[in-house]
């Protein structure tokens, strides 16, 4: 492999219930992550050379799984087998990375772990994995010919973990920027957020994010802009809401250069076909924290999966709200932990726009 692989330690938010926070530019308490799910497992891997990296979220003993796909400029692989009319339930990983299609290759690396250790979908010939994947443009972040490879994927998958998730620029978060609107040069990071919510009864909904938008970050609690296009002097807050509304921004060409992608999932026995509308609802939470969001330049996309330890019929109305509110909740986190690096300030290192 030309560039070699650096691990990261997990870190991050333990179980409990999510609530959307008011507090903007700090980094709400943890409250939880997609790992609160029994059965899931979640590793990061980044390259060394430049910010970027992957994500892989193991469910190796299989878990139903459905995706929808919002974005008008989408990277992904095996999107049609999660059709709920198609014939296989279940998956065994799911891959989110950088380096925009070239990204696609990690799922490689995640299939090859995967069946070293007898995981995947059984055939007359052997088992094989059913890892889908989504990417993200990241090439705009240092030395382009730096992006993830099926070694990647593999180290990733290496990593994974049930304990805490690390959140920020890491995995597939590495190289993620929002706000591009006016342009990359008013531009701001990005990164990776998860949450999750716990009901009394048992029930767990869960979200994992990776935040790399065009358009801004939005605290629906305050419908504050908490990141995203700066000012033409680079130390505030724009706010493309109201650009736009004044006709006041003439968005420049961005095809491809965007995308927020994900996983949500959940601890209920659901068919492939609620995972499907799992994966619809949990959008909305993109839809309120991202203006604007599922445009032309994104190819925002967001995975379910459901593991099956909760048995009963489940409550697809509740599933899905809480969905959206794990995403919307991570979308937060996402940005909030993001740091800055030279050209691409951070949330916390802006005020917010008034």
């Amino acid at each position: 492999m030309r560039h070699t692989i650096r691990r990261f330690a997990c870190f991050g938010a333990l179980a409990g219930l999510a609530v959307l926070t008011g507090a903007v530019g700090a980094q709400p308490p943890p409250r939880g992550g997609l790992t609160a799910v029994a059965g899931l497992k979640v590793g990061h891997f980044e390259m060394e050379g430049r910010p970027t990296g992957c994500t892989v979220v193991l469910a190796e003993g299989g878990a139903v799984a459905s995706v929808d796909v919002r974005g008008a400029a989408p990277g992904t692989r095996e999107t049609d087998l999660l059709n709920p009319v198609n014939t296989v339930e279940k998956v065994h990983a799911v891959v989110l990375a950088g380096g925009s299609a070239f990204g696609l290759d990690a799922a490689g690396g995640v299939m090859r772990y995967l069946e070293e250790r007898g995981a995947g979908f059984e055939t007359e010939f052997g088992k094989v994995p059913i890892v889908p994947a989504a990417v993200l443009y990241d090439l705009n972040v240092g030395d382009p010919k730096i992006r993830p490879t099926a070694e990647c994927g593999y180290r990733a998958a290496a990593a994974a973990t049930s304990g805490p998730v690390a959140e920020g620029n890491v995995g597939a978060g590495s190289g993620a920027t929002i706000g591009k609107l006016a342009g990359t040069s008013r531009a701001m990071r990005g990164g990776l957020g998860t949450a999750s919510i716990t009901t009394p009864g048992g029930l767990v909904v869960s979200a994992l994010v990776v935040v790399n938008t065009v358009g801004d970050v939005i605290d629906p609690a305050t419908g504050l802009v908490v990141a995203g296009a700066r000012t033409a002097d680079g130390r505030g807050l724009a706010d493309v809401r109201a650009l736009l509304r004044a006709g006041a921004l003439t968005p420049p060409r961005l095809f491809g250069r965007n995308t927020t992608i994900g996983v949500v999932a959940t601890n209920a026995a659901l068919t492939k076909t609620q995972a499907a509308r799992m994966a619809q609802m949990a959008h909305d939470g993109l839809a309120r924290t991202i203006a604007p969001a599922h445009t032309m330049f994104d190819g925002d996309t967001i995975f379910a999966l459901a593991t099956l330890s909760r048995q009963g019929a489940p409550d697809m109305l509740t599933i899905g709200a809480l969905a959206a509110d794990a995403v919307a909740e991570a979308v937060l986190r996402a940005v909030r932990a993001a740091k800055g690096i030279p050209g691409y300030p951070s949330a916390a290192d802006l005020a917010p726009a008034r």
